[in-house]
């Protein structure tokens, strides 16, 4: 399929072949002609990582400054008081086996993040064949189970994202909205470089950063310049 007249209007806007300062690229991006639905804005990062080698993964969750522009609907496994910290934390559901029941049962995903205490992971591996292939099956190592859940809660409804490099050696993540003010984009996005740029394997050899870029649902990818970030980073 070849790509449609506004996707090329945006590539002729800037140089595919030259790498830009993060404030510029987002500040080419937000002049671009908006599609009919307010896109998603994603950064790609490319690593020079293996992800086949365990000891090179790269995976972990980060709290953005300015959110993602919409709200997850989160899912609680617990019982007792965390279930009652959880309902007062903003959990959209809380329960145990019945909501693993309905899950399994009834196809039921109406939700997009699920926490879990400990104590509930019993219950909840039985659902590793349908929350996995999903992303969401709760993590200790992304904060996704544990015992303190009205906190775990709070940050996915503030906008907590999780990355995890794929099989080409590439991060993607969603910082946000097209609409989204320049400067919460930037924020959005040095916040996810930051994290990523630390979470560094020690076994990761020769260049770690090797390329970013940025851009909307519908529109093509700007380079940034990996060494402007590095040193914000």
């Amino acid at each position: 399929m070849g790509a449609s007249k506004r996707y090329k209007a945006a590539a002729d806007q800037f140089d595919r072949e030259r790498a830009y300062g993060l404030e510029e690229a987002v500040g080419i991006l937000k002049e671009w002609q908006n599609a009919k639905f307010d896109e998603s804005v994603e950064v790609a990062i490319v690593l020079g990582v293996d992800p086949k080698h365990s000891d090179q993964m790269v995976r972990g969750a980060v709290v953005l400054p300015h959110g993602i522009g919409k709200t997850n609907r989160v899912l609680v496994f617990a019982k007792g008081e965390k279930e009652k910290e959880a309902r007062e934390a903003g959990a959209d559901h809380v329960g145990a086996e019945d909501l693993a029941k309905k899950i399994q049962d009834e196809g039921w995903l109406d939700f997009e993040r699920v926490i879990a205490t400990p104590d509930m992971m019993s219950v909840v591996g039985r659902l590793g064949k349908i929350l996995g292939p999903r992303g969401i099956m709760p993590n200790p190592k992304l904060g996704t189970v544990t015992m303190e859940v009205g906190q775990a809660v709070r940050e996915q409804k503030a906008g907590k994202v999780e990355y995890r490099v794929d099989k080409a050696g590439i991060v993607h993540v969603a910082i946000g909205r097209k609409s989204f003010d320049a400067e919460k984009l930037v924020g959005n996005a040095t916040a996810i470089i930051d994290v990523v740029v630390k979470a560094k394997p020690a076994a990761a050899k020769g260049v770690y950063l090797k390329k970013i870029s940025i851009s909307t649902t519908m529109g093509p990818g700007i380079r940034i310049d990996t060494s402007s970030v590095q040193a914000a980073a």
